[in-house]
């Protein structure tokens, strides 16, 4: 294959991946939550936790593009159930988030003392990495992304991965810099205007996960609904 048609299938692929992903994982819309997430902790404990998030979030959807289909069918599990549990982790953390009381400069101080370098570890992957920014959306995604790498060609199907990877990549690196720099954006709005912008970004958080549910329960439904047609066929 000539090498203007491999740096075609990897523009093409890179600038696919690109576009569907990172509007999923909207780093801005979920800066506030992760400053609320991470109350009381020092700009030192954010910007390694941010650090750890876009690994994780990076490691996570290159598996699902690469291997995510080939893990679902060896435990027997169906995307729709994938939405159905991870749109329920979605909405139980945007429920608390909703329902969460105000700023406490008492208790953010407290959280600071307690904010540990095993505290780090555990909130980097839950519920920071997920389901809240790489969510069930994000990884269905990814598995749509991967299963457009495959062509007849192998040199393209390289090109093709090696572009997504990039992509991949690439996202994660604004989700570290819109989270390792959250609290400098949202400084200007105020203590005030952070509280709203928070709220409404869990609302919308708890609508999506809502959204993810019903779309699970909808392609359950309709699995149900063409296999009693097939039965009475």
């Amino acid at each position: 294959m000539a090498l203007n048609d491999l740096v075609i299938n990897f523009g093409r692929s890179f600038l696919f991946a690109l576009a569907t992903l990172l509007p999923i994982l909207n780093p801005p819309a979920v800066a506030p939550i992760f400053l609320t997430l991470t109350e009381g902790a020092s700009t030192n404990a954010r910007t390694e936790l941010a650090r750890r998030v876009a690994i994780n979030i990076c490691l996570m959807l290159a598996v699902a593009m690469i291997a995510g289909n080939l893990v679902l069918d060896f435990f027997g599990i169906s995307l729709p159930i994938i939405r159905v549990g991870g749109g329920l982790l979605v909405v139980a953390t945007a429920w608390r988030l909703v329902s969460a009381s105000d700023y406490d400069a008492e208790h953010a101080q407290n959280m600071t003392k307690a904010y540990t370098f095993e505290q780090i570890r555990s909130k980097a992957f839950y519920p920071l990495t997920f389901p809240m920014i790489c969510g069930p959306g994000a990884l269905s995604a990814a598995l749509t992304v991967g299963a457009s790498l495959h062509v007849d060609a192998t040199a393209s199907t390289i090109s093709n991965l090696i572009g997504s990877l990039i992509a991949i990549g690439i996202a994660s690196l604004v989700v570290y810099f819109v989270l390792r720099f959250a609290a400098q954006f949202l400084h200007k709005m105020g203590a005030n205007g952070t509280a709203v912008f928070m709220r409404l970004s869990a609302f919308i958080l708890l609508c999506l996960g809502v959204q993810i549910v019903w779309d699970g329960f909808h392609e359950l439904f309709l699995g149900l609904l063409r296999e009693a047609a097939a039965f009475k066929s």
